[in-house]
């Protein structure tokens, strides 16, 4: 989904809010989001799961291409775990889904 797509929806479902003004808290939201991470603070939203940043050791690396053996320093990854409502509605089956799942 793009964030023109979030903010449209956002925009329907609260039409008394100026597409603007709409965007402006969805891009304040999304800095908290990454201050929170740079500062190394896990971001948890109930039902919809977890942010946290991992850190990539360093180590040598291999370019495939040359076979150049190169130093990569360290670096830090996001990793998102599910929460279980997210995870529910997302695999949950229906009635007709269990039927034809054999």
């Amino acid at each position: 989904m793009l964030k023109s797509q979030i903010l449209d929806k956002l925009h329907y479902k609260h039409n008394n809010l100026s597409k603007e003004d709409i965007e402006e808290l969805f891009n304040i939201f999304v800095k908290k989001l990454n201050v929170s991470l740079k500062n190394g603070k896990n971001i948890e939203i109930r039902g919809f799961g977890t942010l946290s940043r991992k850190l990539n050791r360093e180590k040598f690396v291999r370019n495939p291409k040359t076979n150049e053996r190169l130093f990569k320093t360290q670096s830090y990854k996001l990793h998102f775990k599910m929460g279980k409502l997210l995870h529910k509605r997302i695999n949950h089956l229906t009635n007709t889904d269990k039927e034809n799942e054999f």
